[in-house]
């Protein structure tokens, strides 16, 4: 499930020319006039040559646009490789963004699948270019060839050596493409659990792969299996998960350094499987419906990578792992439910199912009083009308919410802030419980996200006369994931088909932050 495959990620500072790789990967921008070689190691004569034959090539400088040359006569490489940047904003050597190198050297590695070695001169004068160089790299490669049937196919791995090439020494890069390995094989291992067969992730086989992936590190690791949720009342989990043959699961991880500046809990969604339980999906609905577990994915990988770090932050992830199937077993509509705390819903339609078992981890995670509350779920289909496949949607608590929005800039993913109305929660009321499971249709991305706000716990030590539930509440957000969680299309930038990771990298850069 999750891989141990990693490639080696180095910089080189030393003359380019001893650099021993199977393709020298330069950029290509797209300038105002026409493509623009963009500062590289080739002599200037050979710069020039390939600098005046761009159009002649082809070459636009559009991001992802690769061609390949033969190797230049005085360097160990026998491909000369050109990749397109995207559009500068300034000058050669300093017009372009860290994400718009990240991508670069993402899509050069991915598409150079076949070389066993890449060096990538692209722009990398500071420590921050080389970070994002770096860590493109190591995201670009990427496969997932474990269920193909044949050997060759199953043992092929992509780019195994990468070199970033800069003239900044060893002692000032080190740490930098060490924290983007520890990152990029965040990414990866999310990548692995959400591409996985249902047939073979399942929650108890989803909760083994965690343990096993934590081995040799110092996390924590606790598991609820189906008697233990149902000695302690995880009606969310057990609802979900009753009518399949594979028992839900409860799984909590822990990184606890031993002075943490915060605490944060994360909380995933974990459905390993979504038929839409006896509320069943249309066929052509279910065909994605492995990705319905990346929440919990991400929250496992972002914990380990703190761990990783050794980030000053206390983390602990509540992953909330269900298989939700119809069967004589399976939660009805109109049944009610007892969440973890008491809090009862009234299932109206079983495929509005993330948000129970979520409801159950989001009260476990506010029992331990944590500093804020931080979900992750691909919880509805609304969020994909609203912000399409590549933006992730973030409610919540206001400071919070700004708090993840600017952290998922710095890392160079796409999340946006958005509101949860006061009304939004209106739609949920019940005649016989204390909530139903489905709101309105409209705005049906910020309706769950109300639904949600009603299990975070009230802070120990809130003030008992504050107006604003807010003040009362442990401070929480929602990152929706829906559509970013799953690349149906073609891969593009270091983004594969299929699972993509998203929003790993955005939390780790919101636990530095608090570690800053």
């Amino acid at each position: 499930m999750i891989s141990d495959f990693a490639p080696t990620v180095t910089t080189v500072s030393s003359a380019v020319e001893k650099v021993d790789a199977d393709a020298l990967v330069i950029g290509v921008a797209k300038g105002p006039d026409g493509p623009v070689l963009l500062p590289n190691p080739l002599a200037e004569k050979a710069a020039k040559g390939v600098s005046d034959s761009l159009k002649a090539l082809g070459a636009s400088g559009a991001a992802d646009q690769l061609l390949r040359l033969p190797g230049v006569d005085g360097f160990k490489s026998e491909t000369l490789v050109l990749i397109g940047v995207g559009p500068m904003t300034g000058e050669p050597d300093g017009g372009l963004s860290t994400e718009a190198l990240r991508r670069a050297a993402g899509s050069a590695v991915r598409q150079l699948s076949s070389a066993g070695s890449v060096a990538l001169a692209l722009p990398a004068a500071t420590v921050e270019q080389v970070a994002a160089v770096a860590e493109g790299a190591a995201l670009g490669a990427y496969s997932f060839p474990h269920f193909k049937g044949s050997e060759s196919a199953r043992s092929k791995t992509p780019v195994a050596e990468i070199a970033v090439l800069t003239e900044l020494k060893d002692k000032h890069t080190k740490p930098a493409v060490a924290r983007a390995s520890v990152v990029a094989a965040a990414v990866r291992a999310t990548r692995d659990l959400v591409n996985t067969p249902p047939s073979h992730l399942y929650p108890e086989s989803f909760a083994e792969a965690v343990k096993g992936h934590a081995q040799g590190s110092k996390l924590k690791i606790k598991v609820w299996d189906h008697k233990e949720l149902d000695k302690g009342g995880f009606g969310g989990l057990l609802g979900v998960g009753g009518g399949s043959s594979r028992k839900p699961r409860l799984v909590r991880v822990e990184h606890s350094p031993a002075k943490p500046v915060a605490h944060i809990a994360l909380v995933g969604k974990g459905i390993t499987f979504d038929s839409g339980g006896l509320s069943l999906k249309p066929a052509n609905a279910m065909t994605t419906m492995k990705l319905d577990m990346a929440g919990a994915a991400t929250v496992a990988a972002v914990v380990k990578a703190a761990a990783d770090l050794d980030l000053p932050v206390r983390v602990t992830g509540w992953l909330c792992l269900a298989e939700n199937m119809p069967s004589s077993t399976a939660q009805r509509p109109e049944d009610v439910i007892t969440i973890y705390g008491g809090k009862t819903v009234e299932v109206l339609n079983t495929d509005a199912e993330g948000r129970l078992v979520l409801a159950d981890g989001i009260v476990a995670a506010g029992e331990e009083n944590p500093d804020a509350i931080i979900d992750i779920a691909t919880l509805t289909g609304a969020q994909m009308i609203a912000l399409g496949n590549r933006t992730a949607g973030v409610m919540g608590n206001e400071d919070l919410r700004e708090d993840l929005v600017e952290a998922s800039q710095d890392a160079g993913e796409s999340h946006w802030a958005m509101p949860i109305p006061e009304e939004a929660i209106s739609g949920f009321e019940s005649a016989v419980a204390d909530l139903t499971n489905t709101g309105a249709r409209e705005g049906g991305m910020l309706n769950a996200a109300a639904f949600l706000r009603e299990f975070v716990p009230e802070k120990p030590d809130a003030p008992k006369d504050a107006l604003d539930p807010e003040q009362k509440r442990i401070p929480w957000a929602h990152i929706d994931i829906a559509g970013p969680s799953f690349n149906e299309k073609g891969p593009y930038g270091y983004m594969p088909k299929g699972g993509t990771g998203v929003s790993v990298r955005t939390l780790i850069t919101y636990l530095e932050g608090l570690a800053r």
